[in-house]
C-alpha cells in the first residue's frame, strides 16, 4: 500500500469513531492501523484497527470496516501453552456480518469476497449486540452498506500468530513511499 493510502484510510476511520460518538485522544488518532492483509484491495479486504490496549492478559481494540470491508477468514490458535485468543465483537456503529464455524445458515446476507471464506454460520451484529468467540473459532465478518464500527474485548492478542483460511494474506503491511 501506499502511504498516502494509509493516510486516506486513517482519516476516513477517523470519520467513522466520530460517528460512532467515540471518543479519541489526539494521540490515539495518530495510532490507527491499517491493514490490507497484503491483498491489494482494501476496499474488498481489510481492516482499520485502535488498540488500546494488548497486555498478557486482556486487549482492547476499536475495529473500522468500510462499506462491504471484509476481515477474511482467521483463527486464533493456541500459543506457548496458551489457549488462543477468545474475543468479543461489540457493534457500536452500522451493520456486521460475522461468520463462525458451527452449521451453516440457510442462507447467508452477504457474499463471501474469497472462496477462502468458507464458514457459514451467520450473526449479523447491530449497535448494542455483541458476540463472544471461543478460542480456535474461524471467523470472518463483513460490514453492512453504511460501513460499521466494532469492539473488541479479547485475551491477549498475538496478531502475528493468526492464520488465514487464504495463503496470500500476509497480516503486516508493506509500505511503499508515495
Amino acid at each position: 500500500m501506499k502511504r498516502s493510502e494509509i493516510r486516506r484510510a486513517q482519516q476516513r476511520a477517523l470519520e467513522y469513531f466520530d460517528k460512532a460518538g467515540i471518543v479519541l485522544t489526539d494521540e490515539e488518532r495518530t495510532r490507527v492501523e491499517v491493514a490490507d492483509f497484503g491483498l491489494g484491495d482494501l476496499d474488498l479486504q481489510g481492516l482499520e484497527i485502535l488498540t488500546y490496549v494488548n497486555t498478557e492478559r486482556c486487549c482492547a481494540k476499536e475495529l473500522v470496516l468500510f462499506p462491504g470491508q471484509t476481515c477474511p477468514e482467521h483463527h486464533h490458535p493456541p500459543v506457548a501453552g496458551e489457549p488462543g485468543k477468545e474475543e468479543t465483537f461489540r457493534c457500536r456503529w452500522g451493520e456486521v456480518f460475522l461468520y463462525v464455524d458451527g452449521p451453516p445458515s440457510e442462507s447467508i446476507s452477504v457474499d463471501p469476497p474469497t472462496k477462502w471464506c468458507r464458514v457459514r454460520k451467520e450473526i449479523i451484529l447491530r449497535p448494542g449486540d455483541q458476540y463472544t468467540l471461543v478460542p480456535g473459532t474461524k471467523h470472518w465478518f463483513k460490514a453492512g452498506p453504511d460501513g460499521a464500527v466494532v469492539s473488541e474485548f479479547s485475551t491477549r492478542s498475538r496478531d502475528d500468530s493468526d492464520i488465514f483460511t487464504d495463503p496470500g494474506v500476509v497480516r503486516e503491511p508493506l509500505i511503499e513511499e508515495d
